[in-house]
């Protein structure tokens, strides 16, 4: 059970990378308002047209903005974000994308829940539209079984999807560690490395609208290579943490089985 004084100290905010989403960033940030959380915005060397938007954006008193010279891919800009935010006295951050595609109405369980558990990182998983295009929905399960295969478990139940909640000193201080992928791998390969390390996760719905904007920055040759090579780099990982996974998997069965019985 947390202490008062955890839960008085909880202080999040929302955090968004952004890349040349000017047609959508604004209509993202109004949909946030009800959740009354300072809002860090990433740009991620944004077009003159984005960085326009997001520096009238930045206006607000409630609204940082992080500039990144370069486009370096949203893990690189995401890794930034993250410390930037503790910098600036956050302890979570409410991570979602730019283009608008998760549903707003999704978010306040995750504050709420991060409030009552502060030491958990929540995943969002997707609840897809009829928007999603057949093949991106198959494909995510290509990632999804190798992440089940690199953790012995499938307690990661969507790595892909762009909505988190991190508490931000021990996934700073793991980052500092060990970076991860600067691009579309990011997302993937922290959760997996925190649930290595043996912090807790939990798992909650998102709505998912395929973007507003029609933008997507995901390159089909390119990014794919980095997500072979990272779960290369998973596979490995695995091997090498093999005996403490299987620990860890023979523990939480017998715990299960307890609760079970009791």
């Amino acid at each position: 059970m947390n202490r008062p004084s955890d839960r008085a100290a909880f202080t999040p905010c929302v955090l968004i990378p952004v890349y040349n989403h000017e047609h959508a960033i604004v209509a993202t940030c109004e949909g946030l308002a009800d959740l009354q959380l300072p809002i860090v915005l990433i740009d991620d060397g944004s077009n003159a047209a984005c960085a326009a938007v997001l520096d009238h954006l930045a206006q607000a008193s409630d609204v940082h903005l992080l500039r990144l010279p370069h486009n370096r891919g949203k893990g690189y800009a995401v890794r930034h974000g993250l410390a930037h935010a503790q910098g600036l006295g956050f302890t979570h951050a409410l991570q979602v994308d730019a283009d608008g595609q998760h549903d707003h109405a999704s978010l306040p369980p995750f504050i709420e829940a991060a409030r009552q558990a502060p030491e958990r990182l929540l995943i969002g998983y997707p609840r897809f539209d009829h928007s999603v295009p057949l093949h991106r929905f198959i494909s995510r399960y290509i990632t999804h079984v190798w992440v089940w295969f690199n953790t012995l478990s499938t307690t990661l139940r969507d790595t892909m999807c762009g909505v988190r909640l991190y508490p931000l000193v021990p996934l700073n201080a793991m980052l500092s560690r060990r970076g991860c992928g600067n691009r579309m791998e990011f997302d993937t390969e922290v959760l997996v490395r925190w649930f290595w390390a043996g912090h807790p996760v939990d798992n909650l719905p998102v709505r998912v609208t395929y973007p507003t904007d029609g933008v997507s920055h995901f390159r089909l040759f390119r990014d794919n290579v980095l997500m072979a090579r990272m779960h290369l780099r998973l596979t490995l990982g695995m091997l090498i943490r093999l005996p403490m996974l299987l620990l860890r998997r023979c523990r939480y069965r017998r715990e299960a089985q307890h609760k079970s019985s009791s």
